[in-house]
């Protein structure tokens, strides 16, 4: 492609943004750029920096990274915050009223840079925006990216996005937990469950139900990301040949296909069941039964007992038979609002007997329970192989009447809003630098000056290995028995040694004698302190 040519999609794709920007102006809105950080208006008066919401890639050589946004994005203004219900809900948990801010971050923050905070706990929030079209699901592959940071950690609650479905009847003021969604991505976590979604919703072609589809789990542990306090960056990729593949902080954390690797799977089996079938009355299915021939042996004492008193046992010496092992307390009276009417005739409690104290038993002697060794229990026949065994009976296959083959799951319905519908438990929930796009190259580069700037700043702000270590040893003391024994340790046998022999002989009688002083001086101190 000639210099002439991309310097003519750069013009076209600045010309593009122009009138985007000049749109939001003219419906009264206000859009800033400021060093690669759009600016987009909520209503309510609510700002949010730098969501670019719909991408599609120009081919072309940006400049600069800086200025990656004004030659390679469409931005598109305005969210919505739902002013609707959420069903099936009580009356006062049922208002989507939780409450957005644009803020900074709380820590490791980025001059100028500002995202979208989740600031209300326990309370359904519902904030969702139009793209400036809907996107088909064609020939293109869908990466879907953004940004999520638990600043004070999660309890319960979800930080996924809803790539909203395209109708006619869409209303963002009315979004809630039932309007219809493509696509349903992003980190989740309530006790010790641990989950990254992705869900999408495949319709029926004979009957045309919707279902949602699970791709299946991770294989590496996500506890860290959600209990660091560090921003994260979620990717999603979908490609045309059903293959997907899910990336957390640039690394590959999950991959499959759609045809085969979720849950349920987009096809139903060619085959199934016979519901009319049954197993008939005489189907075998014993695969052991008891030998017919077999007969129980005539010493076989089916009534002997599994214990049996210990016949070598013998009664300790001192045994006081004579004693009960507990006796009333002596000193116990009725209480006075006793009714023996309708409490029945007092008892003084009982105690141990303290005649039984210095002796090694009270009462009646019992030897104790051994096990019989003449016990065998009942008696059954041994198991020989069943020759009428048919085995397991299943009932006959038919043609499932509801196959289906759909080898083209990617093909989805299309989707025209970005949507988050949430309920959390934890506030301060920060979101920012949502894209979505068909080039990975696009966001990949995205990536590196948004999120790649975060993940610097936070590197620069982290404490030192010395500083960690004494953080560490503050909450577990022993750890400076370890940091000494693991750094003096080696400095002492090299000091002995290293150094020359006679040397370390005057270390080690100085040594002694420095220690010999030390005793002398305590015996001394003990006797002067003894003859005062």
């Amino acid at each position: 492609m000639s210099r002439f040519v991309k310097l003519n999609q750069i013009f076209i794709a600045q010309i593009i943004l122009i009138i985007h920007v000049l749109k939001c102006f003219s419906v009264g809105k206000l859009t800033k750029i400021l060093h690669s950080s759009e600016f987009c208006p909520i209503n309510d008066d609510l700002m949010i920096t730098k969501y670019i919401l719909n991408i599609y890639s120009i081919h072309t050589a940006c400049f600069l990274n800086y200025l990656l946004a004004f030659s390679c994005f469409i931005i598109f203004c305005s969210w919505q915050v739902s002013k609707t219900m959420k069903e099936d809900a009580d009356e006062d948990i049922a208002k989507y009223d939780g409450k957005w801010e644009v803020e900074p971050l709380k820590e490791n923050k980025v001059p100028g840079d500002l995202g979208l905070v989740l600031k209300s706990r326990a309370k359904h929030h519902a904030i969702a925006a139009l793209l400036n079209r809907p996107f088909a699901f064609k020939d293109k592959p869908l990466i879907v990216q953004y940004e999520v940071n638990f600043q004070d950690g999660i309890d319960c609650g979800g930080a996924y996005i809803k790539l909203l479905s395209d109708s006619e009847d869409l209303d963002l003021d009315q979004f809630h937990d039932r309007t219809p969604y493509t696509i349903m991505f992003g980190p989740d976590k309530c006790g010790e469950d641990y989950k990254l979604h992705f869900i999408f919703r495949h319709k029926n072609p004979l009957n045309g139900d919707v279902e949602e589809k699970h791709a299946k789990r991770p294989d590496v542990d996500l506890k860290k990301i959600y209990t660091d306090k560090k921003t994260h960056l979620y990717t999603l990729v979908l490609n045309p040949d059903n293959s997907y593949e899910i990336f957390i902080d640039q690394s590959s954390v999950s991959r499959g296909s759609l045809l085969t690797d979720v849950v349920p799977p987009v096809n139903p089996p060619k085959e199934v069941d016979d519901p009319k079938d049954s197993k008939p009355e005489d189907w075998d299915e014993r695969a052991k039964i008891p030998d017919p021939e077999a007969v129980k042996p005539d010493d076989w004492d089916e009534d002997a007992p599994a214990k049996v008193p210990d016949p070598d046992a013998v009664k300790p010496e001192g045994w006081l038979d004579d004693e009960p092992e507990f006796v009333s307390e002596p000193t116990a009276e009725k209480p006075d609002d006793w009714d023996e009417e309708m409490d029945g005739e007092w008892e003084a409690p009982q105690v141990p007997n303290p005649a039984c104290s210095a002796a090694p038993g009270c009462g009646e002697w019992k030897p104790p329970m051994i096990s019989n060794p003449q016990y065998k229990g009942k008696w059954k026949a041994p198991l020989i192989d069943n020759t009428n065994f048919q085995g397991v009976w299943s009932p006959r296959k038919i043609t499932n009447p509801d196959y289906f083959e759909d080898l083209h799951p990617f093909r989805m319905e299309s989707f025209r809003a970005v949507g988050l519908e949430l309920w959390s438990m934890t506030s301060d929930i920060y979101f920012d630098n949502f894209i979505i796009t068909s080039e990975k190259e696009v966001a990949d580069r995205w990536a590196a000056d948004s999120w790649g700037l975060k993940k610097l700043v936070a590197s620069a702000n982290e404490p030192g290995v010395l500083s960690q270590l004494a953080l560490a040893a503050e909450e577990r003391p022993w750890l400076w028995v370890v940091y000494i024994l693991t750094v003096g340790l080696p400095i002492g046998l090299a000091v002995l040694f290293c150094w020359p022999k006679r040397s370390r002989n005057n270390f080690l009688i100085i040594a002694v004698l420095w220690f010999c002083k030390d005793i002398v001086e305590g015996q001394d101190n003990s006797e002067q302190y003894n003859s005062a």
